[in-house]
């Protein structure tokens, strides 16, 4: 069924009340706020990189209340063993008598806060590919759906290498976003002084409920993806590999299919935040840094250039044109 007119500014208008509100806790990441909402509207995991205190956990936990669904935090440790995240299975009285019984973990909730992700074990780190792909769990040969909607928001210190175990290419490509936490300028932190108290947590109202979130998410599959916005996204991708783009000379390994997969659904959801029916071009190149940088392997020589994933992108958008000249444009709603 099309979307509505009326349907459309009902979402927009609970996205921009989300927004609002979250931008009331968070102050000074507008643009952070912005792409995580868009995330969790493409119905994509988010990994946020940034120095501690940044208000990385501050956001989740936020959005969590705001949102009003199901959400647990994991500290990632490197005891931190899978079972611990995924759940086990308990010998228990039962009817039948004692047999083993799965007990859900962590892992079984709406909103899952992985805490500093690349601090646990690659054994661990491994147990979270299957959610987030399959959104289910498999223990002991006995496949568990995972509840619905389900993100993980993981969050990882940049800065600190000694006992941490990096998040191999394999689990990188899961999240559809990795985002930057910037640090605050300082009339964001004279704004955070007069405003908030250190160990008191900022009250946050209640705009939307999990069934406004899930028919949010239904309608962003109705955005409409102009076929020549999709042979846009396809040349973006097909750039990041050697040769073919100049850009690509200086990429070791460019991103895979699922990262033309992400940009999609990320244009889709800019879209209906912003009122639209159809994504644009310009959607596709607001999200194509944070689809990308984590996707891309620089070569050798490139990073001791000082270049940066960041800069490859941004050079890439720059050299790939929007339209080929004989393709004909066509942005007809649906």
């Amino acid at each position: 069924m099309p979307l509505s007119e009326q349907d459309l500014q009902s979402h927009v208008e609970a996205i921009d009340q989300l927004r609002k509100t979250l931008n009331g806790v968070l102050f000074g990441q507008e643009n952070l706020i912005e792409l995580t909402i868009t995330g969790l509207l493409a119905r994509g995991h988010i990994l946020l990189e940034g120095l501690p205190g940044l208000g990385k956990t501050e956001l989740v936990t936020s959005l969590s209340k705001a949102l009003q669904i199901e959400t647990k935090r994991i500290q990632f440790t490197p005891d931190l063993l899978p079972g611990d995240i995924t759940g086990n299975p308990v010998l228990q009285e039962t009817e039948k008598g004692r047999e083993f019984v799965f007990q859900p973990g962590p892992l079984f909730a709406n909103l899952v806060l992985a805490d500093e992700i690349n601090r646990a074990s690659p054994k661990t780190q491994s147990a979270l590919l299957e959610a987030m792909q399959e959104r289910r769990v498999t223990v002991l040969g006995e496949a568990h759906p995972l509840p619905n909607p389900f993100f993980v928001l993981a969050t990882q210190n940049p800065i600190e290498l000694e006992g941490t175990y990096p998040l191999p290419e394999a689990q990188l490509d899961r999240f559809l976003f990795k985002l930057e936490v910037p640090r605050n300028n300082a009339q964001t932190l004279e704004r955070i002084v007069n405003h908030r108290e250190l160990g008191i947590e900022p009250k946050v109202e209640a705009v939307m409920d999990a069934k406004t979130l899930s028919d949010i998410m239904k309608s962003v599959r109705e955005i409409y993806l102009p076929g020549v916005v999709a042979n846009y996204i396809a040349r973006l991708v097909d750039g990041t590999h050697t040769d073919q783009s100049e850009v690509a000379q200086r990429i070791r390994f460019g991103a895979s299919p699922r990262a033309a997969l992400s940009m999609a659904s990320a244009a889709k959801a800019r879209a209906l935040m912003a009122g639209r029916i159809n994504a644009s071009f310009e959607d596709v190149d607001a999200i194509a840094i944070p689809v990308l940088q984590h996707r891309i392997i620089l070569e050798y020589q490139a990073r001791i250039d000082g270049t940066t994933n960041t800069l490859i992108i941004e050079e890439l958008i720059e050299e790939i044109p929007h339209q080929d000249i004989d393709t004909p444009i066509s942005l007809k709603e649906k």
